[in-house]
């Protein structure tokens, strides 16, 4: 018998794993309501009246942050030491998650960390540097989410759901 992954990181991988599709899922949402709107430098500097895009921005970029951040921090740390792999520092992680397919790009998920902070900080500063973060922004979403879902596969491949209900490996 051969071990696919080490199970007493199973647990641990498999919250990592809901906690993504929930954030992921408010994400969606977000996007999908904040994107169906023509965005343009108008709307971004209209910003400053209306507070409920002003909401919906923060929205947007708190969970468009707190899901890049749960997968570069807990998400891929925890599969790859479900794997018998564990990377260190966030660039590691990235690498290891790249390598394996989970992620196509460590640089662009580096460039979506950019984009965050950008999004933070530019909004009340400057308007057309902000468009284009936001435009950005929507691009790498999709990428966000594709990282959970290749790892859902992957806890799928693996066979977790049937680890969690004590079936043999």
């Amino acid at each position: 018998m051969s071990l696919k992954f080490l199970p007493e990181h199973v647990e641990k991988a498999r919250l990592a794993l809901e906690l993504a599709k929930r954030e992921a899922a408010h994400l969606a949402y977000t996007h999908r309501t904040l994107f169906a709107q023509a965005i343009d430098l108008q709307w971004v500097q209209s910003l400053t009246e209306r507070e409920d895009l002003a909401e919906k921005i923060d929205a947007f970029v708190s969970r468009f942050g707190r899901l890049q951040d749960h997968i570069g921090e807990k998400l891929i740390p925890r599969f790859a030491a479900l794997l018998g792999e564990s990377p260190k520092s966030l660039l590691d992680v990235l690498a290891y998650a790249e390598k394996i397919g989970w992620l196509d790009s460590a640089e662009a998920f580096i460039g979506a960390r950019k984009l965050r902070n950008l999004l933070v900080h530019e909004c009340m500063v400057d308007a057309e540097l902000f468009l284009e973060a936001l435009r950005a922004a929507d691009g790498k979403t999709r990428m966000l989410m594709d990282v959970v879902a290749r790892i859902e596969r992957q806890a799928e491949t693996l066979g977790l759901g049937k680890a969690l209900q004590g079936s043999p490996e």
